[in-house]
């Protein structure tokens, strides 16, 4: 996802407060961390805007599924490691004391057993004491098929909009997305994606999260989408 749209994606949606929502996360791991360390993984880390707030108190590190979105990442954060990596089975060699997966990245998983892969993923790379913090996917019973979404963003140099609508099968969940990139002297492309995703309860979530090994809770006052988070605890050593 977002591969073409990676170079204008951090002025499609610059109205996501990254400071207040790291500040609050920042807040949240001291809280519930019972590891001494700071060190943080982002899994599905984009174009790196909470690592750019995240590295002034932790050392960071970013997964990404997307080369593009890297590429942009790694001109925000010279020096930061970035790693092209499946939120899935990614190996990095080492642990974290937090594990964090944000703005609904993990919806793009398509089965419970790719969402238990995940977590699985993200507790083998937890240290003990340490938390993984994950923003959900929407809830079965909020997800709203049929609702139509519009974000635009007008530069001098180019103008960008996004138009979302959302269908729904069962527990799978469809969002088309079509794009309209102007730039001056370059015409206007016209591209389309398609997000899939899976619908499951956060009982559900917070099940794949036990089985997993991590103690699990739901915070229903999150970040700004109102999602939530799951919060995952690995035992102290």
């Amino acid at each position: 996802m977002f591969h073409r749209l990676a170079p204008y994606y951090d002025d499609l949606v610059g109205s996501k407060d990254y400071r207040s929502e790291s500040r609050a996360l920042e807040s949240l791991a001291r809280r519930l961390l019972r590891s001494r360390g700071r060190r943080w993984l982002d899994v599905g880390c984009g174009t790196g805007r909470h690592l750019s707030f995240l590295r002034r108190h932790f050392t960071v590190t970013g997964v990404d599924a997307s080369r593009e979105m890297l590429r942009v990442a790694r001109g925000r954060l010279p020096g930061t490691r970035l790693v092209l990596g499946d939120m899935r089975s990614f190996r990095l060699g080492s642990t974290f004391d937090v594990v964090s997966c944000l703005f609904s990245a993990i919806g793009h998983l398509r089965s419970e057993r790719d969402v238990a892969a995940a977590f699985a993923n993200f507790a083998r790379h937890l240290a003990p004491g340490g938390v993984a913090i994950v923003e959900p996917w929407i809830d079965p019973e909020e997800f709203r098929a049929g609702y139509v979404h519009l974000l635009t963003h007008r530069s001098p140099s180019v103008t960008v909009a996004r138009m979302a609508s959302s269908s729904r099968r069962g527990r799978r969940s469809t969002v088309r997305y079509h794009y309209l990139i102007g730039r001056t002297g370059h015409g206007v492309e016209h591209f389309e994606e398609v997000a899939l995703g899976l619908l499951l309860p956060r009982g559900r979530l917070l099940e794949l999260l036990a089985d997993a090994g991590l103690t699990a809770r739901f915070l229903s006052r999150g970040l700004a989408s109102g999602r939530g988070l799951l919060l995952g605890l690995k035992a102290p050593a």
